[in-house]
């Protein structure tokens, strides 16, 4: 696999922002896909992505089979609730690991949660999503959605080469709809991608991301 560039890198938290004020909006009443409800909130924050992340969604769903659909998981994140899970992480690898100083947990911790302050998710920018047929039946795609790098053995990696050649053809299938539209992806994890945010602009070599962190779902 290529060199993996993690959401702690330093020259993630560098990149500029320069806000452009979309407004979050509801992917529920978009016919384009399916949105699932296992990450679901009473606010319904989960559902929502900025204004071009869901027009970009519609394209990567051109993209795909007939008989496909993007399946939505989860794209906004309170920041609140983006803090709670990052400490909670750091806090597991310090216990499990006593030898360990601050910045190696908090290394450790940025391969599956994102650190609060370049966080894709609190931007309204990043959507985990996956693949399912025009019913609902989800794809084959190597792990389930939100597999930790542990307990999958980095088969969550999206490059990761021990997958069956069903679980490759479907990852390569999503993907290459998601980049169509703009996308780009977080490679410790094969459902996670955005646009806009801190990571896109690194990955694509803008000058500045297009979106800042939303504290809340409301303006």
């Amino acid at each position: 696999m290529r060199e993996i560039v993690l959401l702690s890198d330093l020259r993630i938290a560098e990149v500029p922002v320069k806000e452009c004020d979309e407004p979050l909006v509801d992917l529920r009443t978009v016919e384009a896909f399916r949105v699932d409800q296992r990450l679901a909130d009473p606010e319904g924050a989960f559902a929502h992505v900025r204004l071009s992340v869901a027009d970009r969604l519609i394209t990567a769903q051109t993209m795909l089979p007939r008989s496909l659909r993007l399946l939505v998981v989860e794209g906004f994140r309170p920041a609140a609730l983006q803090h709670r899970y990052f400490t909670e992480s750091v806090a597991a690898h310090l216990a499990a690991h006593p030898g360990w100083d601050d910045r190696r947990a908090y290394v450790e911790a940025s391969r599956y949660v994102s650190p609060p302050e370049v966080a894709p998710h609190v931007t309204g920018g990043a959507v985990d999503l996956t693949l399912c047929t025009v019913s609902g039946v989800e794809l084959p795609m190597g792990t389930q959605v939100n597999a930790t790098p542990p307990e999958s053995d980095e088969a969550c990696y999206t490059a990761f080469p021990e997958i069956s050649p069903e679980a490759r053809r479907n990852r390569d299938i999503l993907g290459t709809a998601l980049r169509s539209g703009g996308f780009v992806n977080y490679p410790t994890e094969w459902w996670h991608w955005s646009y806009g945010d801190r990571y896109w602009a690194f990955a694509t070599g803008a000058r500045f991301a297009r979106y800042g962190i939303r504290e809340t779902l409301a303006p």
